[in-house]
Formats: C-alpha cells, structure tokens, sequence
C-alpha cells in the first residue's frame, strides 16, 4: 500500500527548518531500524517460535516501512535510497526489492518559486526569455520539476527548475549522514569488511553531481555526441543561454514511454525491433566510449513516432575507465577455465573484491558460483538470475561491489526486465554475445590467434610465478620469525565443548539469582510485605524461564552431536 504525502511528511521542503529537528527525524529512524534489527534476532520475538516464512515476513515489513520512511525523510534519502537498491550485495533481497520502488514523485512546489529561481539564476523574467510557458509542470521529482515553454525563435523546450533550498538540505543530511556512517564503519558486526565510509563518499559525489544542472548538461552533450552514427537514438539537445547550476533548458522531444508497450503496439511500432534496440544501445554506451547511463529506468526512455529510442535524465552517469577492459578479460578468461583463483585476482585488481586476511570463504564462493553458472551456454544465461546470485554469493562476504559494477548490473537487469515486456522471446544475452565475442577479438588482435595470444600470456605468468617463488618463501619464513603469521583452526568438538560450559556456567549464575531473589521475596512474605514481595518474586521468575530455555538449548546441543 502506498503512503501518502502529509505536512509532516513534507516539513522538509519548508523555507525555514530547524536542522536540529532534522538531526531527531534522521536519527529517530536510524535507531527506530537498529532496533528492529535487534529484535529481528530475537527468537522470543516471535509468537509461537521463529520460523523462515516468519522471519521473510518481518523482513518484508521492515523493507515497506524503510521505503515509506525514506519518502518522509524527503530528496537526500529518496536518492540515496534508490542507490542503495543497486547495493544487493551489502542489504538483503526484501530491502534491495522495496528500494527500488522509491518512486522520485513528491508533491510540485509553487509556480511563484518557479518564477523566483529563473529571474535569480537567468537575470531575468519569465516573459522575457519565454514567448510562453506552463506554469502547471509536466512532471515533479524530489530534486525539482519540468516545465514547458516556447522560446522566443519558435522551439518548443522543457525547463528544468531545481527545488529552493535542496543545496542547504543535503548539507544538513550528509553532515549528519557523516556521524551515522561512522557509527556503522565502527560497528562490530555491521563494520566488518564494509566500506561504510567510502560507500558514504561515493553517495556524496553522486548526489553533489546530480543536482549540479550545468553538469547534467554537459553528460547529456557527450552522450549526444556518442550516439551521433546512430539515427535510432535520440537525445535533447541542450540550449546553453538558459542553462545554470540550478535551471536547465532542453529541447522538447516527445515520446511514447518504453513500458507503455500497448500503446507502442497501439502506434504501429515493432516491439521486438525495440527490445533489442535498447540492449543494443546499452552495449555500445559500455563497449564504445565507455560512458553510460547510470539510471535507465523506464521513465528515462521513450520511443518516438518513427521508432527511435528517446534518452532523458541525464544527471547520474557511470564511466568505464580504459585499464578496466584489460582486467575484465582477466575475469572473463578465469570464468571461461572455471578458475576461480584467477577470477577472484582479476576481482581484486579491479577493485571489486575488498583483500582480507583469509581469502578462503571468497574463493570458494567464487568457484561454487563457476562450478553453477557454467553449466548453461552464454546465451542461455538470465542476467537478472546471475545478478541474483553473484549478489547472494556476496552478501554478508567481504566483497566490495563498486558503484559502476552495480549500476551497470542494474541497468542490464532492468532492460532486460523492459525487452521481455515488449517481447516474451527476448533475451539479453543473446543480443550481447556477438557484443562479447567482439570484445574478446579486439583484446587478442584477431579472433584466428587468441588462443595463441592466452598461451603465451599464460606462459609469461608460469615464469613470473616461478621467478617469484623465492620471494615469496623468503616472505613466509620472515614473517614465521616475526611472528606475523596466523594460523587458524577450527576443531568443532572443541567448540561444542566451550559452547556447552559457558552455557553450565551461566545456568549457575541464574540459579544463584533466583535463589537470593526467592529467598528476598519469602523474608518480604514473611515481614507481611506481600505487595513489596511481589518485585523480587517476579526477577526471580523471569530469570526461572530464561534458565529453563537455556537448559532446553543445552539438551538439543547434546542430541544433534
């Protein structure tokens, strides 16, 4: 069920509000979800015991009031939500599902406001620029709305306003995000191999550089510039005489929305032919310069009447850097051998996998995820199934997804999501496997000698590993004489032993409690204190019921072994 917008919902958009009232709703929240989280571990918690299903639900719940709480919170937290819904490999499924719902659709602010930030940041009025101009907006976001207007040459164009006050609110949300994130970067359990504070870094530059219009400009110009050789993709162009940080003037290209698919079919329009066209698109942006939409959900997609793919939105981008491709035909190749020592180093290179003391738990995951995936042709392959594994594979693992990795898994999935609505046969690996195979032809020269060319690679590495071996002995040994090195084992009856005495150890300790607290409640009985007696009696039985659970977990440890 969706929530509504009420003015408590909305303070956040007031012209003056007190950031220390804002500081209590952040953190009413965050403590509010730590909570929950503690009491999700609870066994107790839970009416007539804990169950998976039982466990799923609350899981389930916990998402709807995060997403709910979130839209309430207002811009900062919609958005940082909706890149947190591309982080499956740090938040469970339920959570990463109900984040992606976050629908950037909030209440439109005045036309007077409108007026108010084009006159400051044009240097002057409405009528002046525009012949004319809506004053009802086309569509409202979070960070700001869309207006259409007519230039006075004729163009029919869109003018995007930002929110007032948006600048001086993310600087009151992130300061306090900062001491948030500190908080869980020094957690115990949560900060243990997460990067909370450079997640929190990441989440800054994307937001700064999303609200920065003068920049949407010019990702929206190289994209344009991108696509130039291909007529079946438009993007607006951009008219810089009205055109600042907080205003942005684009050309009026209207088009039916991607999703739409009756309406498509309803213009004469090939739904097939669309459905590869947006793969395709998305394959040249990676493949071709590198540079891609971050954000291709479909309302940033629209198809015009001749069939063409129309781009909008272009404030969150990704960039592939050059000395990526390289690494990711490491990658590629460890996958083709099923090598999951070799995949799992082209991951560190790259930056996708945070290195650890004990790489064990990682490469094993890695080498169950080629030993399961490697089963099916490249073609037969659902990008969103192999998404949903890599990222279960992940969670609670020490891998550290970057931001590009997840957005460009994201937007796959979610193309692919769009191709089998416009067509039930579509398949994105299918579209992408000449795009793959040419990748590896460009990276080994010609297709006749890659094989030649990985031999040779491999000997190159044969012989570096062997010249190397020395070195690493010599490491070993040093480290042995320093006392650096670790070796850890684990004996599971010696556990089982530990685990039962601490459990001895503490049913003493309880019955030593219920003992003095039933011995104080029958001296209060006995001095006719009764009502006083009651206190003592009522420790005394609780801590009776948390003995006798202690006792029951006690007995089952002794049954499974």
């Amino acid at each position: 069920m969706e929530q509504g917008y009420s003015d408590k919902a909305y303070r956040w958009n007031r012209e003056k509000y007190s950031s220390r009232r804002r500081f209590v709703d952040i953190w009413s929240f965050v403590l509010t979800l730590l909570f929950k989280l503690w009491l999700y571990n609870k066994s107790w918690s839970y009416p007539g015991g804990v169950t998976e299903l039982k466990q799923a639900a609350r899981r389930k719940t916990q998402a709807v009031w995060i997403r709910n709480t979130l839209l309430d919170l207002g811009p900062t937290f919609i958005k940082v939500g909706q890149l947190f819904s591309t982080r499956a490999d740090i938040f469970p499924g339920e959570y990463v599902e109900e984040l992606a719902k976050l629908q950037d659709k909030v209440p439109a602010f005045s036309y007077e406001q409108v007026e108010a930030t084009i006159e400051k940041e044009l240097g002057k009025k409405i009528p002046e620029l525009f012949h004319n101009f809506e004053p009802i907006p086309l569509a409202a976001a979070s960070l700001g709305q869309v207006h259409k207007a007519i230039l006075h040459t004729g163009e029919s164009v869109v003018v995007k306003v930002q929110r007032p006050g948006l600048k001086k609110l993310f600087e009151i949300d992130l300061q306090i995000l900062k001491g948030i994130t500190r908080y869980f970067q020094n957690h115990p359990k949560w900060g243990r191999g997460r990067d909370w504070l450079g997640i929190y870094e990441e989440c800054c530059r994307i937001l700064w550089e999303e609200i920065d219009y003068l920049n949407e400009g010019r990702n929206a110009d190289t994209f344009r510039r991108n696509f130039r050789g291909y007529d079946w993709v438009n993007v607006p162009r951009i008219y810089w005489r009205y055109a600042t940080s907080r205003v942005l003037t684009l050309e009026y290209l209207p088009g039916i929305k991607i999703s739409q698919y009756e309406a498509l079919e309803a213009a004469g329009l090939d739904r097939k032919a669309i459905a590869r066209q947006g793969a395709q698109a998305y394959l040249l942006q990676l493949l071709n310069s590198g540079f891609f939409h971050a954000d291709p959900h479909p309302g940033n997609i629209a198809v015009s009447a001749n069939g063409a793919l129309i781009f909008y939105d272009f404030g969150m981008m990704g960039r592939i850097k050059s000395n990526v491709r390289e690494g990711l035909m490491q990658t590629l190749f460890g996958i083709a051998q099923k090598d999951g020592d070799r995949v799992v180093q082209s991951l560190i290179e790259l930056g996708a996998i945070a290195p650890t003391d004990d790489m064990g738990p990682v490469r094993r995951s890695v080498q169950y995820m080629l030993d399961h995936f490697m089963d099916k042709p490249f073609e037969n392959q659902s990008v969103a199934a192999i998404s949903d594994d890599l990222y279960e594979i992940a969670y609670n693992q020490p891998f550290r997804f970057p931001a590009t990795f997840t957005f460009v898994m994201r937007a796959f999935s979610t193309l692919e999501g769009v191709g089998k609505g416009l067509d039930p046969d579509f398949n994105f690996m299918e579209v992408a496997k000449p795009y793959a195979m040419q990748l590896m032809t460009d990276m080994n020269g010609s297709e006749g000698n890659s094989f030649l060319n990985e031999l040779s690679r491999q000997a190159a590495q044969v012989s570096s590993t062997a010249f190397g071996l020395p070195r690493r002995l010599e490491d070993t040994l040093e480290k042995l004489e320093q006392g650096d090195m670790r070796l850890r084992v684990r004996s599971i009856e010696t556990e089982r032993l530990l685990r039962r005495q601490s459990s001895i150890q503490l049913s003493i300790s309880y019955s030593l409690l219920i003992s003095g607290f039933t011995l104080s409640a029958t001296i209060l009985v006995v001095k006719d204190y009764v009502w006083l007696a009651l206190l003592p009696g009522l420790i005394a039985l609780g801590l009776s019921v948390i003995m006798i659970r202690l006792l029951l977990r006690l007995d089952r440890y002794d049954r499974m072994y």
